[in-house]
Formats: structure tokens, sequence, C-alpha cells
């Protein structure tokens, strides 16, 4: 009986003591120096994103010059005097077709401009043309009528040579291209042009048309 009254004293748990080898085995720690790395290429790839956007805006908010062209021009009642005449002259009138090409990315916005004819730097026809506005990456075409007349001019002469009648011509086209309202340059669309006219042909003919 003596037996059954001894205490039963539970027995202390076990401590768990890691060798010196497995101290590290449960938290792993990275080195700093794959902190740093990663850091450093996140850096340069944002300044190499940046750099490409700021690029793309500085290209497509460059402003550039529209391109003129002359794309037709023909010629009616052409009539030209110098048989013997006190005043040798010529009458004509000259339907061209300008074409206002705008590479930007915002359209241009043009004033009023003149297109003239002259004979040997005097200027014998005008025409005025009303201002407008290309749209951006679009072609304007613009028609334009000029009465050629050499009343115009001071003095007499022969005005052919070897029935070659040679006349130049050009025109200017002024304004401000806008880029999404928040860029206006000013630019000047151009053109200079040469013709020939045949005035022993019966027609007339236009020949030797240059343009720049």
């Amino acid at each position: 009986m003596a037996e059954d009254n001894q205490a039963v004293v539970p027995l202390a748990p076990l401590k768990f003591y890691p060798r010196s080898d497995e101290e590290f085995a449960f938290k792993p720690i990275k080195p700093r120096q794959d902190k740093r790395s990663k850091c450093l290429v996140y850096v340069l790839a944002g300044i190499v994103f940046l750099s490409v956007v700021f690029l793309v805006i500085a290209l497509v908010m460059r402003p550039r010059t529209p391109d003129l062209g002359l794309s037709l021009v023909s010629v009616k009642n052409l009539v030209y005097t110098n048989n013997n005449a006190s005043f040798p002259s010529f009458n004509m009138t000259i339907q061209a077709e300008f074409t206002i090409d705008n590479p930007n990315f915002g359209q241009f916005v043009f004033e009023n401009a003149t297109a003239s004819v002259l004979y040997r730097g005097k200027t014998v026809g005008e025409a005025k043309i009303g201002g407008g506005r290309v749209s951006a990456k679009e072609t304007e075409k613009i028609k334009v009528k000029v009465d050629v007349r050499s009343y115009r001019l001071s003095d007499v002469d022969n005005y052919s040579k070897d029935g070659i009648l040679k006349l130049s011509s050009y025109a200017n086209f002024s304004g401000r291209v806008q880029l999404w309202k928040i860029v206006k340059k000013r630019k000047t669309a151009s053109i200079n042009c040469s013709m020939s006219f045949n005035l022993t042909s019966p027609a007339f003919d236009l020949q030797d048309l240059i343009c720049s």
C-alpha cells in the first residue's frame, strides 16, 4: 500500500540544443549584395525607360516645315503679239494647284498668302490665297488662278527669244504648327518655279517646268 501512495513526479521536458552547424538551417539570410544588385538593375531599367520616353516625345513634338509642291499647271487664253508691233505684249491665265503636305503630329494653320508670276524679276501676275489649316499628317490641295498681263511692265522689250517665253513664280505659306495646344512654332513653306512657253507652237505649249 505504501507503494501506491507514492507521488508521481512528471518528467521535465527535454531541452533541444541544436548543433552549431544547424543554427542557420531554419532562417536563411540572403546576402545584402543581392538586394543591392537588384536595386541597381531596377534603377538602370528606369533610366533607360525614361530616356526612351523623352526621346519619343522630343521627336514627336519637334515641329517640321510643311512641304509645298505644285501638282498641276495649265495655261488658258495665251495671247502673244510681237510682229512689228509698237508695244509687244503677252496675256494669259495660269491655273495651278498647290499641295501642302503636313508631316507633323499637330495641325498647320497658315495665314493669307500670295502667289506671284514674274518676268525677269518683275511681277506680271498675282493671286491672293486665303488662310486655312492642314490637319496632322494630311495633305491639302489649294487651287489658284493667276491672270498674267505684260502691261504691268514699265518698259517695252522683246519678250521672246528663239520663240520661248520664260517666266518664274513663287509662293509662300506662313503659319504656325500647333502640337496639342502646347507647342506653337512658326514655319514657312515656300516654292519657286521656272517655266517656259513655246510661242512657235499653235498651242503655246508649257515646257521646262522646274520647281524647288
